[in-house]
C-alpha cells in the first residue's frame, strides 16, 4: 500500500490551541504556486488533516496544499465559544489568514487559493468562500489584515445550512446540525429556531450568497429528491439543490454534479480546480 507523501512542514501552529495546526506541501516551481486549503470533514466532531483529497494531483500540477486541523465542538464547549461552531469556522479563517502571511516563504500565489472539503469540511470551505472578507485591514496583527477570500471552492457532499426548518423541508428525516448549537436534540433545534435566527444566518453558506461570490463546484454521490427523505441525510444531494439553483440567480458559476447528473462542464472533478487555480 503506497503512502502519503510526507509533508514539506507538518503541524504549523496558527493558533494557541493543540488543534489549531496545519501541515503544507510545497509544490515545485520557480514561480509562486497555486494552493489547495483542505478542510476535513466529521461533523465537527471528529477527523484530521492527514491524507487531504487530491494531494498527489495538486503536486503533480505545481499546486501547493495546505490541510488544517481546528478545534471541534468538545473543544469549543469546553473553552465556552458561543455558538460552538463559531470556533471551527474561524479557526478555518485564520488559518488561512495564516497561509496568505506566510505566501512570500513558501512561495505561494495567494490569489490563487482554492478551497475543498468534504461533508462539515465542505459546509465550512462554503462558508468561508461566500462570507464577505473577514481581513480586518487596521489591525496591529499582520496575520488578521490577511484576505480570507478564495478564487474557487470544491466541496463533496456538503450540507449548505444550518436551518433547521429548511433541513426538515428538504429532508424529512434530517436530523443533523443541533450539536453545531450545544442543543440537545434536533426537536430542541426546532422550538428554538427564532431564536437562533442571526446565527442560523451568520453561519449557514446558504444564507450568504452573494454575486461576488468565486466559482464553486457542488459534488454530491446521491440523486437529488427535494422533499424525499434519504438513506444518509447529513450527504443528500438536496442539500445542493437550492445552494446551485441561489448561486445561479446570484450570476455565481456553479457546477451541481451528482449521480445522474448530464452536461457536466467538468466530470474529472479534478480538472476544476486546476483550471481554476492554474488560470490567472
Amino acid at each position: 500500500m503506497a503512502h502519503a507523501q510526507e509533508p514539506t512542514l507538518a503541524n504549523v501552529a496558527y493558533g494557541k490551541h493543540e488543534k489549531q495546526v496545519l501541515d503544507f506541501w510545497k509544490a515545485n516551481g520557480d514561480q509562486p504556486t497555486p494552493l489547495l486549503f483542505f478542510i476535513h470533514g466529521g461533523g465537527w466532531m471528529g477527523g484530521d488533516k492527514a491524507n487531504p483529497d487530491f494531494l498527489a494531483n495538486c503536486l503533480g500540477a505545481g499546486i501547493s496544499v495546505v490541510s488544517i486541523n481546528y478545534r471541534l465542538i468538545p473543544d469549543a464547549i469546553a473553552s465556552g465559544v458561543t455558538p460552538p461552531v463559531k470556533a471551527c469556522l474561524e479557526d478555518a479563517a485564520r488559518a488561512l489568514q495564516f497561509v496568505r502571511s506566510k505566501a512570500g516563504e513558501w512561495n505561494i500565489e495567494k490569489t490563487r487559493i482554492g478551497g475543498c472539503g468534504g461533508s462539515a469540511g465542505g459546509f465550512t470551505s462554503l462558508w468561508l468562500a461566500f462570507h464577505p472578507d473577514m481581513a480586518d485591514t487596521k489591525s496591529a496583527d499582520s496575520i488578521a489584515r490577511e484576505s480570507t477570500r478564495l478564487k474557487c471552492v470544491l466541496k463533496f457532499v456538503p450540507q449548505t445550512t444550518l436551518d433547521p426548518a429548511l433541513m426538515r423541508e428538504w429532508i424529512p428525516n434530517c436530523d443533523y446540525g443541533h450539536h453545531a448549537f450545544a442543543l440537545p436534540s434536533y426537536q430542541a433545534f426546532l422550538d428554538q429556531r427564532e431564536k437562533l435566527a442571526s446565527w442560523i444566518a451568520e453561519y449557514s453558506p446558504l444564507s450568504l450568497v452573494s454575486p461576488d461570490d468565486p466559482p464553486t463546484y457542488l459534488f454530491y454521490d446521491s440523486v437529488p429528491a427535494l422533499g424525499q427523505p434519504h438513506k444518509d441525510p447529513p450527504h443528500s444531494a438536496n442539500f445542493g439543490v437550492r445552494l446551485a439553483e441561489k448561486l445561479k440567480a446570484a450570476g455565481v458559476e456553479c457546477e451541481f454534479n451528482h449521480a445522474g447528473a448530464v452536461g457536466v462542464k467538468h466530470p474529472d472533478i479534478f480538472s476544476f480546480i486546476s483550471e481554476k487555480l492554474k488560470t490567472n
